[in-house]
């Protein structure tokens, strides 16, 4: 099948080398040249596990390639819109100049019988809106909408193995043949037998944001939590362990620890939460304000920490910090929490050297005014206190015995609860977890 992808960032860049990976015929767009160059070089402008190989893999093999302009979509049966929909600039809400856009510059190159589907994250009633805007048209195109449920680390996986599929649809003839062309797409999926949702488009749109604001609430739960077990004396990893067990709950997402970041929960749980006060329903999801609020809190307490540990004044020690990225196996600093306690110790006047396996480059973009090393030696070398922030595997490996002849102090904050706290304590750090004795 004939595939056009319009957005060639993280999830479209992702999706439309999946898609050509799984044979079928793709072009992706941005208007971005730049960006094109290197994906037209086979090289991510990201740090993806798994996208160099499906995208050299596919653009060997005739199926993918890309351009900056928007006329190639022509003759694609399906046109997907992978554009970003950032937080508004002093709001809240979610910015859709991105999808607008998409959507007006592919108008005049659809043509009868042609599927628009959106796989932006996009408040609840843009897809009406956006199929009226396509009806008008008068092309004979029709749309629909397949929120995407990539975890990033995890993304080629993700789309070319889902573990569900939803299709946000409409009514009658034109949802049946919007299901047929998409079950087309992901045949491989659905010959797998992966669960299909077929639904209507708001509740398409509100799978993606409600499942984050979930996802988002659990994580601000443990950590709400590990406030109390730190002032109970309780420990907070045998707690989750124990409420993990009810199938109600289950363990997944209960790890307290610095908080959730990324592109993805904190501005769609933002943007949820005023389309809901936009539709007169702001009362029924005030909690994730609360919600957002435990997550940042979690950032001030690692400082805070870390800050009471020392045993000199901020502003003359030297703070290694292990992790930019806001969770392993991304490169992807934007509200990250690891990068925000660095800065936040910098501003203190701690002399504050960081290290992260792929994440230096985009976080020096944002912040060249902190100190980045790829070295975990020469980070912790002569260190007055150790924070770790992202839970990378090379950070989680480190040898405490031999990390401790590198230090001036062996002090360590475990921002995710993720080391051996007996071993660390056993080769002579001081070691201070969240909500862990």
């Amino acid at each position: 099948m004939k595939i056009s992808v319009i957005g060639c960032g993280y999830l479209g860049a992702v999706h439309a080398s999946a898609m050509a990976e799984l044979g079928h015929d793709v072009v992706g767009i941005d208007i971005d040249a730049h960006k094109i160059e290197q994906l037209a070089a086979g090289k991510p402008p990201f740090y993806e596990p798994g996208l160099p190989e499906i995208l050299t893999s596919a653009m060997a093999s005739g199926r993918l390639r890309f351009s900056t302009d928007i006329a190639e979509a022509a003759g694609a049966e399906v046109h997907f819109i992978g554009v970003g929909t950032p937080q508004k600039a002093g709001s809240h809400a979610a910015d859709l100049t991105y999808v607008d856009a998409a959507i007006q510059s592919l108008l005049p190159h659809l043509a009868a019988g042609d599927l628009v589907v959106g796989k932006s994250t996009v408040p609840v009633g843009t897809a009406a809106r956006l199929a009226a805007v396509i009806e008008a048209s008068g092309s004979g195109a029709t749309l629909a909408w397949n929120p995407e449920f990539l975890r990033e680390g995890f993304a080629v996986k993700d789309t070319i193995r889902p573990d569900r599929l939803v299709y946000g649809v409409a009514p009658g003839e034109a949802g049946e043949q919007a299901t047929a062309l998409l079950n087309e797409v992901y045949a491989s999926a659905m010959a797998a037998q992966t669960p299909l949702i077929v639904t209507d488009y708001a509740t398409a749109e509100l799978v993606k944001v409600s499942a984050n604001a979930f996802l988002a609430t659990k994580i601000s739960f443990i950590n709400a939590m590990s406030e109390i077990a730190d002032a109970s004396g309780a420990n907070i990893t045998e707690l989750a362990d124990a409420i993990g067990f009810d199938v109600r709950i289950g363990r997944k997402f209960l790890n307290a620890g610095v908080g959730f970041g990324g592109g993805c929960l904190p501005k769609d749980i933002r943007a949820f939460t005023a389309r809901a006060e936009e539709l007169g329903r702001g009362d029924s999801v005030a909690f994730l304000k609360e919600v957002d609020a435990i997550n940042l809190r979690q950032r001030q307490r690692v400082v805070a920490m870390t800050l009471q540990a020392l045993d000199k004044p901020v502003y003359t020690a030297k703070v290694a910090v292990l992790g930019l990225s806001f969770k392993p196996h991304s490169d992807d600093v934007r509200d990250s929490p690891a990068l925000d306690v660095a800065v936040q110790l910098r501003g203190l006047g701690a002399d504050v050297v960081a290290t992260d396996p792929q994440g230096i480059e985009n976080s020096r973009l944002r912040h060249p005014q902190l100190t980045y090393s790829t070295s975990i030696e020469e980070t912790l070398r002569n260190a007055d206190a150790v924070v770790l922030v992202t839970e990378w595997a090379e950070f989680k490996q480190i040898d405490p015995v031999s990390a401790a002849t590198l230090v001036r102090v062996p002090i360590i904050i475990d921002g995710r609860n993720t080391l051996d706290a007996a071993a660390w304590r056993a080769a002579g750090w001081t070691y201070l977890g969240l909500g862990r004795p």
